[in-house]
């Protein structure tokens, strides 16, 4: 019963973090087309698309990478790996918990929308890291 209600829990923060992944590549896909504007990210500091395009891709690369971990944990139950999937998931919780505080000092839009999209980032990855720990 136990093992059973710890796989589901890992299953459901596993989908929560591919949900912040996708909502993360979602978002700078608007951030670069121009239906979001430019100084409403990067806390209002790039003047023009061409300063933030480069920090969109950096960041939709991060999260394609993310998101290609995350599928790659969900039926991942061999112990061999468990300590370095552990360990990256901490990385992850790190950066995120980073870029969220970083957030809450950004424009009004970092504030209301990035910063919870960060924190559904921080709390999946957060979630993945102490189940695999176990």
């Amino acid at each position: 019963m136990a093992e059973t209600l710890r796989k589901i829990e890992l299953k459901t923060a596993a989908y929560m973090a591919l949900l912040f992944y996708s909502l993360t590549i979602l978002l700078h896909v608007f951030i670069i087309s121009g239906i979001i504007p430019v100084g409403w990210v990067n806390g209002g500091r790039s003047e023009s698309i061409a300063e933030q395009l480069p920090i969109s891709i950096f960041n939709t690369i991060i999260a394609i990478i993310g998101g290609l971990f995350t599928l790659t944990i969900i039926g991942f139950t061999s112990s061999k790996f468990k300590r370095t999937i552990t360990v990256i998931c901490w990385i992850f919780v790190g950066l995120w918990s980073i870029g969220f505080l970083q957030q809450l000092l950004g424009t009004t839009f970092e504030k209301t929308v990035c910063s919870l999209l960060l924190l559904l980032g921080v709390i999946s990855n957060l979630r993945i890291a102490i189940e695999k720990r176990k």
